[in-house]
């Protein structure tokens, strides 16, 4: 009757331990599943925080080549007796004033757009984000 006994509670503990571990499997199943959907949906964020960052890239160096074009115009405006001979003052002190404000600061190298809001940089800044695609290439079994 002992021997019966034991191996009564031996198979309870089998048949206990066989559900939890189906539980166990089907929660990880659960779980692998959201961990790929998350996989997914962080490749597709990276790609596109890549497609606006070259955008951005490419609009800033245009942005630059544009300023460059205006200080030239600017200063063969301002140097060219030519120049000063078809501007009038009033037109000669406005392109001063804006040269002083606008292309002086506009040009200084490796500037940042001001139209782009980035105060909460320190929330989103992209020096933050990890491009580091390593883990999209390792095979998971």
């Amino acid at each position: 009757i002992r021997i019966a006994r034991c191996f009564e509670a031996t198979r309870q503990r089998c048949c206990r331990l066989e559900r939890d571990g189906r539980w166990a499997r089907e929660q990880l199943a659960r779980v692998e599943a959201e961990r790929a959907a998350l996989e997914v949906k962080l490749k597709h964020a990276r790609n596109q925080v890549e497609v606006e960052m070259k955008k951005r890239h490419r609009a800033e160096a245009e942005l630059e080549k544009q300023e460059r074009k205006l200080q030239l115009v600017f200063e063969s405006l301002m140097r060219e007796p030519w120049g000063s001979a078809v501007l009038s003052g009033e037109q000669r002190s406005i392109l001063s004033a804006l040269a002083g404000r606008r292309l002086g600061a506009a040009l200084a190298p490796g500037r940042r757009s001001s139209v782009v809001d980035e105060s909460c940089q320190s929330l989103l800044s992209h020096s933050d984000i990890s491009y580091d695609r390593t883990e999209d290439d390792v095979v998971r079994s």
